[in-house]
């Protein structure tokens, strides 16, 4: 009980914040008044997501032990994780056309329409700023993360993590994490605030679609567990590959449902790997990269949460609004959701490129989205790094390398 307390007492809190703030919303029409609790705890989170960003990333970079280390399984993995994390967003956005998650009728807050930007116009502002100064806002994240990639690795170059800035950077990133923690002992208030005046404002209605974007996401996690983890496995193992994963994938996805964490399931995946006969060149590589960076079930939360603030701010899906987020969605769980923070940058970053006129409604609703899908998000972005071993393995030790296992095994 004290380690489930442990690990779900934020989501419980922050849950019972949300339910006591829609309650107030929907029987008191005065609650509107209690917005600033909800725009205190906004504006302290915008306040530190800027420099937390940056410090963050450019740690990540400055204080690796070797840039090219591990080369072709390297490749391999990112290329799988890719690949496995745009998969899951097309599959959230078909099930997102199909089953609308906010009806027509209800319009939050009707969107201002601007002139569509050309391509080579959207590669600039998506990457880069003019100036340095304007990379020191929340509504440049991306060109934030590139400079600070940028940073990380020419610290790198200078001398890496025995640098005083690369220490300078790893402390930093601490103290702001630390501050993030006591920002967050205030979230379920500011939650129930924010919740308070949206239902107050909107309307009750917002209650029952969030209960709907739920139960889809919840639903299609473990359909996509049962439907696609096989078919990687099949491709990365050969026949029966399946029937072997499915043999040693309950513990790693129990235990990361439970845990809530990708890296505390490391030790259980590595295990795992181990009994299926994965080598340790691949698991070494894959399992540990995986906790950070291998995140479907995030790929297909990115895609849930604009759906459903598309919906909210009463405008269109479309193809090209699906592909820019599909991109986002991929880039957000594999390039930003191992670094301190990476899942509330993701939110931030999908509000920016889709709400930057809503930014204020849109990050809380996708941040509060984000919180409540966390166990099954994480249960497949975990028990996924187990079953992208199977096809990492494939190109580093050949096709065969599961019937090879087997039969080695059969001979002892």
């Amino acid at each position: 009980m004290k380690k489930f307390l442990k690990n779900y007492a934020f989501i419980i809190f922050m849950l019972l914040g949300i339910v006591a703030g829609c309650v107030t919303g929907a029987v008191w029409p005065g609650a509107t008044a209690l917005e600033p609790l909800g725009t205190l705890f906004i504006n302290m989170m915008f306040c530190i997501v800027v420099p937390m960003v940056f410090c963050s990333i450019a740690s990540a970079v400055a204080n690796m032990d070797n840039a090219k280390r591990a080369g072709k399984v390297m490749g391999s993995t990112l290329i799988t994780f890719c690949v496995t994390a745009a998969i899951a967003a097309v599959i959230m956005y078909v099930v997102c056309r199909i089953i609308p998650l906010v009806p027509e009728s209800y319009k939050a807050v009707e969107g201002s329409v601007d002139e569509p930007l050309t391509l080579g116009e959207m590669v600039i502002g998506f990457f880069t700023k003019p100036d340095f100064s304007e990379l020191l806002s929340r509504r440049a994240i991306l060109p934030l993360i590139v400079f600070a990639v940028l940073f990380g690795f020419g610290v790198q170059m200078s001398g890496g993590k025995e640098t005083p800035v690369a220490k300078f950077l790893a402390s930093a990133t601490n103290a702001l994490m630390n501050m993030v923690k006591l920002v967050s002992y205030y979230a379920p208030i500011g939650f129930f605030g924010f919740f308070a005046y949206l239902v107050a404002t909107y309307g009750p209605q917002l209650i029952s679609d969030y209960s709907k974007t739920l139960l889809i996401y919840y639903v299609l996690s473990f359909v996509y567990m049962f439907v696609m983890f096989p078919v990687y496995a099949r491709f990365g193992g050969g026949k029966g590959a399946a029937k072997v994963m499915f043999k040693n994938l309950f513990k790693p996805a129990a235990v990361s449902f439970g845990t809530c964490s990708s890296v505390a399931t490391i030790p259980t995946n590595m295990d795992t790997c181990e009994k299926t006969g994965i080598s340790k060149e691949v698991s070494n590589v894959v399992i540990p990269m995986g906790a950070t960076m291998h995140m479907d079930g995030s790929a297909m939360s990115a895609i849930i949460k604009v759906a459903f603030l598309f919906g909210v701010f009463g405008k269109d899906f479309g193809t090209w609004e699906a592909i820019l987020a599909i991109v986002v969605a991929v880039f957000s769980s594999v390039a930003m959701s191992g670094i301190p923070g990476g899942g509330g940058t993701g939110e931030l970053v999908l509000c920016t490129v889709f709400f930057p006129d809503q930014l204020a409604i849109a990050y809380p609703i996708a941040l509060a989205l984000g919180n409540l899908v966390d166990p099954p998000a994480t249960m497949v972005n975990a028990a996924g790094d187990y079953v992208a071993s199977f096809i990492v393995a494939r190109f580093v030790d050949g096709k065969n390398w599961l019937k090879e296992h087997l039969a080695k095994k059969e001979e002892k």
